[in-house]
């Protein structure tokens, strides 16, 4: 990085922290400062569009492209249609009730224990994602910088706790609009350079073609398989459950859209971020894509993960690492050689395309048994260096393959998004500690003051934890799919809960809290006996979501039917 990467970087993710701190200056009540405000339409959207789109996002999506292609958006296809049950049956009630949390609406419905228990279970698992939101862009600049992640957790942990304690959710709100529209023009400018910088005679049509003569542009895929997280029927099963869950349960969502000033503008601000989210992750997706068919042209490390190479190389297996680095530079030169031939034959319509497409086949299947032999040796050398690479392949096009003050800019990108979610997260873990546990617990009433403050505290100290947990978290497959593995464990007990609480009229807290608890219990048994306990293969982790949903349905209609004979328990509340 030169001297205009780093002020780019540095002025940016400055001017983000200032501009929530000078914006939100001056004394709150508990309403503004929890709350945030009466926020419009487009406020309400960007402020929840930020809110998912992590630094994960931006720096593990690309890479999920790079690898297997397209096929992950359709993860992403049940979210309209959770977007307008959460418009139509969640909104209207929250604006009514005017809560601050989600959770205060189960005491109201059912008691304080089932309140007391899905905020908990909210706590757990948002606290452990803003570990990881902590932890993703500390991957990029230890890449950067060559330092310890621990550190640049502390420091990344330290700029988001600033602003958010200063502000709280007015903060989050006006700083995660300034977030998007850099984050966009950063991927749009990303795209643009990658393709720009394809060889003359390689259009976009023809980097599609070969996109998908390597099976990356597969978007849909109809085949039913439970082993298989991402098909049509996952997505519009498994995801729908975990979207629903997400954006109508999970308070750091919720509280985007409960800062809205009237119903018409939370519901028109979530449909605008049901419109644009699934062309949005289509478009990092595609960003992916077309970093791979550059990398045909360009040469790649043996693996993308830095500190991996250096820790093999400076071990006793730096000898047979090195052979294997021979062997691939030769498959890539090859490889590359039949790649400018195949767009030779692309751009004239040859009749050649189809055999230089069984070559290119060939060789990526020497490439890939190359880098499975090196992982090997990794995993050798040092155990406790993550061999999965997909999370660094954006990374490294990013530090090597772009002009300076991009790479300044793309860095700002990651790491506003990484600041954005990760604020909202300790916003909404704050809010959730201080309503649904602190005040509610309470002996003796205080002032509006102390529980602002008490905020702010704990802001402070859901900060430090996040901290804590991303210095110790390690990759899962890779970063996204390790926090909609954490989410899926407890969002379909959660949205259970409250799926009961709108439209199972009769069930009271005691029968859904025992079932919330069996439910719980068997969906974190089921993740851990099919993600941990090899040979065992139950329910990959979308499924978890209706499965703990339709479990806690299930066992509260049983519990309470046991012990009521009144079959009204199938009455459906009325909004």
């Amino acid at each position: 990085m030169e001297v205009i990467d780093w002020f780019i970087l540095v002025s940016t993710l400055a001017f983000i922290v200032l501009y929530g701190v000078y914006k939100t200056r001056g004394r709150q009540t508990s309403e503004e400062y929890i709350k945030g405000g009466d926020a419009r339409w487009w406020t309400v959207g960007l402020s929840v569009m930020a809110t998912q789109a992590s630094a994960i996002t931006f720096l593990s999506t690309p890479g999920q492209a790079y690898t297997d292609g397209l096929e992950f958006v359709q993860f992403y296809f049940g979210l309209p249609i959770a977007i307008i049950i959460i418009c139509v049956t969640f909104i209207p009630i929250y604006h009514r009730l005017k809560v601050y949390t989600a959770y205060e609406f189960l005491e109201k419905r059912f008691d304080l224990k089932t309140r007391s228990l899905a905020s908990i279970l909210f706590l757990i698992q948002r606290g452990l994602a803003a570990g990881i939101t902590i932890y993703a862009p500390a991957i990029i600049l230890s890449a950067v910088l060559d330092w310890e992640l621990k550190y640049l957790n502390i420091i990344i942990g330290i700029l988001v706790i600033i602003y958010t304690v200063s502000g709280g959710t007015k903060a989050v709100n006006v700083t995660q609009k300034q977030q998007m529209i850099i984050i966009m023009a950063g991927m749009v400018t990303a795209f643009v350079l990658i393709v720009t910088q394809l060889p003359d005679n390689v259009s976009f049509d023809n980097a599609l073609t070969m996109a998908g003569s390597a099976d990356k542009m597969k978007v849909l895929d109809f085949d039913f398989s439970l082993n298989d997280r991402y098909n049509v029927w996952s997505a519009l099963f498994g995801a729908t459950f975990l979207m629903l869950s997400y954006f109508g349960t999970d308070q750091s969502q919720v509280q985007r859209y409960l800062s809205g000033k009237s119903i018409k503008q939370m519901r028109i601000g979530l449909l605008f971020n049901g419109l644009l989210k699934v062309p949005m992750q289509f478009f990092i997706l595609m960003v992916g894509v077309m970093v791979f068919v550059f990398y045909q042209f360009n040469s790649t490390p043996l693996n993308f993960n830095p500190a991996a190479e250096k820790a093999v190389k400076e071990s006793l297996y730096a000898g047979e690492y090195s052979r294997l680095e021979s062997s691939h530079e030769e498959i890539l030169n090859e490889k590359q050689e039949v790649q400018k031939n195949y767009a030779a034959a692309l751009s004239t319509s040859s009749e050649d395309v189809g055999n230089y497409e069984i070559a290119l086949d060939y060789l990526r299947t020497q490439e890939e048994t190359n880098r499975q032999k090196a992982r090997e040796l990794i995993n050798k050398a040092d155990e406790g260096i993550e061999t999965n690479d997909k999370d660094f392949v954006f990374i490294h096009f990013i530090l090597n393959h772009l002009p300076k003050g991009l790479i300044g800019l793309l860095l700002a990108v990651i790491l506003s998004a990484a600041m954005s979610s990760t604020a909202s997260e300790l916003n909404a873990l704050s809010s959730t500690t201080a309503v649904d546990i602190y005040k509610r617990y309470s002996t003796k009433e205080k002032d509006d003051d102390h529980y602002v403050n008490m905020s702010k505290w704990f802001t402070l100290m859901w900060g430090v934890i996040a901290i804590g947990f991303a210095s110790f978290v390690s990759l899962f497959d890779n970063l996204i799919q390790l926090v909609n593995f954490i989410g899926s464990i407890f969002y379909g007990t959660i949205l259970g809960i409250f799926l009961v609480a709108f439209y199972f009229k009769k069930i009271k807290g005691q029968a859904i809290f025992i079932a919330a608890i069996i439910s719980q219990f068997v969906v974190f048994t089921c993740a851990i006996l099919h993600e941990f306990v090899e040979g065992i293969e139950i329910l990959p982790f979308l499924w978890l979501n209706p499965l703990g949903a339709i479990l806690t349905i299930t066992l509260a209609l049983i519990i309470s039917s046991v012990n009521k004979e009144d079959n009204s328990i199938f009455e459906f509340q009325k909004n």
